[in-house]
């Protein structure tokens, strides 16, 4: 990996078998890294990057000042996210369907009756988020079960804590984590692709990563984003925060 300056930007260069030029900016702190073709000059890289330097500028401004929070509370004024996007959730005591609304790009506004429960919100917030996440989930698998000439029978979304998604084999079923609705939908899919993969070698070895490489070629830089990304940066609690 090698690394470039514009103006007081530092950026992580690396060089991959791609056929694109990829730019990513990265939590916590906002790190930028361009992916490059092997026959891409350093010229044509850095051309690149002053050409995207107020994208840049953009994202990295929206990790400034972050921090982890503590547990969720699902109050006013609390950062949560919504396919790879962070909204400030609104806490509306009021009889209404459906319960949870985006508005205008930038808050999500969650009707509760009035005395509910911090368990009550995130009940309900999660099964929002789950059926979100089941109307991204058909389309692509019928896409990539076509692409990898694989065909599961089952798929299903629960909550895990130490992985993206999992596939059992002998049952032919994938499990999708209920987290990747957070996240940028290219993420979603690096994992369904993943564990599709899964039906043709079960282990991670060389025979997998180029099954990964044919049918994705830009899975890791997928797989970093998504290791890296986290649902749990918000900015300080502030008044400027709330709607």
């Amino acid at each position: 990996m090698n690394q470039i300056t514009i103006g007081d930007i530092t950026i992580d260069v690396i060089k991959k078998d791609i056929k694109n030029l990829h730019l990513g900016v990265y939590p916590p702190d906002g790190r930028v890294r361009i992916a490059s073709p092997l026959q891409v000059t350093d010229e044509t890289i850095r051309l690149f990057a002053i050409s995207k330097l107020a994208w840049i500028k953009k994202h990295q401004a929206k990790y400034q000042n972050y921090h982890r929070p503590g547990p969720r509370e699902y109050v006013s004024g609390e950062s949560h996210y919504f396919r790879g996007d962070r909204y400030l959730l609104n806490v509306i005591y009021y009889e209404c369907s459906p319960p949870v609304i985006i508005r205008n790009k930038t808050h999500i506004d969650l009707y509760m009756k009035p005395g509910s429960s911090q368990t009550d919100r995130e009940k309900v917030m999660n099964n929002w988020y789950r059926q979100e996440l089941k109307k991204l989930i058909p389309p692509l698998i019928d896409k990539w079960q076509k692409i990898i000439k694989v065909q599961i029978q089952e798929w299903r979304i629960k909550k895990m804590k130490t992985c993206w998604g999992t596939c059992n084999i002998q049952e032919q079923r994938i499990w999708l984590n209920l987290e990747l609705i957070k996240h940028p939908p290219h993420c979603l899919e690096y994992v369904i692709v993943h564990e599709l993969v899964h039906l043709l070698e079960r282990h991670h070895n060389q025979r997998f990563m180029g099954y990964m490489d044919e049918f994705m070629p830009t899975w890791r830089l997928y797989k970093e984003e998504l290791n890296q990304r986290s649902p749990d940066y918000q900015r300080p609690n502030t008044p400027s925060n709330k709607p």
